[in-house]
């Protein structure tokens, strides 16, 4: 995972934690959930892009 793809990941996951703890301090349902799915998906990107570096160093493990 390139240095960049990790800084957007963390920063989608933080404007989530923003988008919830103001929808958490305003009592809006709707804005806490928007921002508990951003969260959830900069995570699940995250665990994806870790998942494509292991099959890389899987993969040159057996090349080289």
């Amino acid at each position: 995972m390139s240095f960049a793809d990790k800084a957007r990941n963390k920063a989608e996951e933080l404007r989530g934690t923003v988008k919830e703890r103001i929808g958490d301090a305003t009592d809006n349902e709707s804005m806490r959930a928007e921002g508990r799915g951003e969260r959830a998906q900069a995570k699940a990107k995250q665990a994806g892009e870790h998942v494509k570096d292991a099959g890389r160093q899987a993969r040159d493990s057996f090349r080289g």
